[in-house]
């Protein structure tokens, strides 16, 4: 459910003209224009999801490279990106490139032939970005697509008063976090809010809890079969992260209405108690401080804040659930293949974190220059993590990822139907190779 719902200057010293010099010319030793602009002329189009005022945003952020380079960068938005982009490829009129916030959509055109291989940009993901993505952009073992944006889910929302007045400190593991949950019982309070109500996607909310659960307690290898289907969904591991989940959220005195309220309070509503002392956390993404009313002060002295959702010990790697998008190229040519390495580079991310409202996974991007303290939380938290994985049920195909994993978790919650069953149920539906 991520895709309805960037950090110092690059490392290798390289000018922005240089770093698109890097990719080569086209062959003929003609690079369009002289030294100063070796792609003068040319015209790279991006095609995405992203409109208005951040798409604006983008269009300043690379201005300095179209500059330096030459390269007219034109991007174009739609609100419905997905259809969009496979009528133009099966037309015959791709984009140069496309942000594609959906990685089984890159997997489907790779395998179509519709993408081109970014191989020479691989070892600047591998150096320069937080684990996972390189994997991410990776379609039967060849390297397809760098890394643009990002959002993370593994958060904890959090009223930094009602934690002081309380005396409870930020926990640093999961048994922590549950003994919080129950010293905050024994007080009188209700620690978590949780809703899953979201119209015909009722269960997102459910799903991410789960492959939270999963990447602490059974690590990132096992998250990456269970997606994969290399494991059945009802593997043990599994059962054992849900049931890690249950006791959460299926205990009528941790969560605010008991655990039956869960699929009919909305995700919008569900973390707006956190104001008034009605709970005390709500685990849900980044862009959740976008669903408090206008005027909401956010961060560490503000009305809400967000932690760091515990693994299991605080040793652990630090994995990160989130969502974003990737870079995928339909023309190879070598100014495309430019702005596609400029994009995953420091030198932009730092060009676009000045404009806010925007994470990056590039770890040599410098987060200083994000001035909101919230979003530059968020920043460090992604950067600072080891391990980065996609939402779960987004690389899911459709009829379990957005169909029996999301009913069959309101199931488990609203009718108390077992783990064993809900995840043999959710197992049965997945699709015949």
């Amino acid at each position: 459910m991520a895709t309805r719902r960037r950090l110092a200057a690059m490392a290798t010293g390289l000018s922005i003209s240089m770093l698109a010099a890097a990719c080569g010319d086209d062959g003929s030793g003609d690079t369009g224009g002289g030294d100063d602009k070796p792609f003068a002329g040319k015209t790279v189009t991006i095609f995405s999801s992203i409109r208005d005022v951040e798409a604006e945003r983008l269009d300043a952020a690379w201005a300095s490279f179209e500059a330096e380079t030459g390269i007219d960068v034109k991007h174009e938005g739609s609100a419905t990106f997905e259809d969009d982009l496979k009528l133009r490829v099966d037309g015959g009129n791709p984009p140069d490139l496309a942000f594609i916030p959906q990685p089984g959509l890159l997997a489907t055109l790779a395998r179509d032939g519709k993408v081109v291989p970014l191989e020479n940009l691989k070892a600047d993901v591998e150096a320069n970005d937080i684990g996972g993505w390189v994997e991410l952009g990776t379609v039967d073992g060849k390297f397809y697509a760098p890394p643009f944006g990002a959002n993370i889910k593994s958060l904890v929302w959090y009223s930094p008063q009602a934690f002081s007045d309380a005396g409870y400190e930020i926990p640093t593991t999961w048994q922590g976090l549950l003994d919080l949950s129950s010293k905050i019982v024994a007080d009188g309070g209700t620690p978590w809010c949780v809703g899953a109500e979201s119209g015909g996607a009722t269960g997102w909310v459910l799903t991410d809890w789960t492959e939270d659960v999963v990447l602490r307690t059974a690590g990132a290898e096992t998250y990456d079969k269970w997606v994969a289907h290399e494991i059945p969904f009802n593997d043990p591991a599994i059962v054992s992260a849900v049931n890690a989940v249950g006791d959460i959220v299926k205990n009528d005195d941790f969560v605010l209405g008991g655990a039956e309220s869960i699929p009919s309070t909305s995700f919008q509503e569900a973390g707006l108690p956190l104001l008034d002392g009605g709970c005390f956390m709500h685990r849900q993404a980044s862009f959740y401080g976008n669903q408090f009313p206008e005027g909401t002060t956010k961060g560490p002295d503000g009305q809400v804040n967000a932690f760091y959702l515990p693994t299991v010990d605080a040793a652990d790697p630090k994995v990160m659930l989130g969502g974003g998008e990737v870079i995928a190229a339909f023309n190879a040519k070598p100014e495309v293949e430019a702005v596609a390495k400029y994009l995953t580079s420091a030198a932009y991310a730092n060009e676009r974190l000045k404009a806010g409202n925007w994470l990056t996974p590039n770890k040599k991007a410098d987060i200083s220059l994000v001035t909101d303290p919230l979003e530059q939380q968020f920043a460090k938290l992604l950067v600072e993590s080891d391990v980065f994985r996609f939402d779960g049920s987004d690389l899911m195909p459709g009829p379990v990822g957005a169909g029996t994993f999301w009913s069959e978790m309101v199931e488990w919650v609203v009718d108390n139907k077992s783990t064993d069953d809900t995840l043999a149920a959710i197992e049965e539906s997945w699709p015949a190779s």
